[in-house]
């Protein structure tokens, strides 16, 4: 893979795992783009698309996060 991997938080306002997700990205100075699956209808058809059934997901590229994991993220930023 070359360059960053693209990083994509899908998450709701009131989901307080997504607000931990939000807070360490931000901590480790991670660009992302956020996307609120109760608010945006482009947001819910790709999270629809992802099959997920709840929230948050993490898309670092490829790789798909179930929940904030802060291991799994790690693992997954340093590829």
């Amino acid at each position: 893979m070359t360059g960053t991997p693209r990083i994509t938080l899908y998450s709701t306002g009131s989901c307080p795992h997504c607000r931990q997700a939000r807070q360490y990205l931000q901590q480790k100075g991670v660009r992302f783009q956020e996307l609120d699956v109760q608010r945006n209808p482009r947001a819910q058809k790709a999270f629809a698309r992802l099959g997920a059934r709840g929230v948050p997901v993490i898309m670092v590229g490829e790789t798909r996060i179930d929940g904030f994991d802060r291991k799994r993220l790690d693992a997954a930023l340093k590829r």
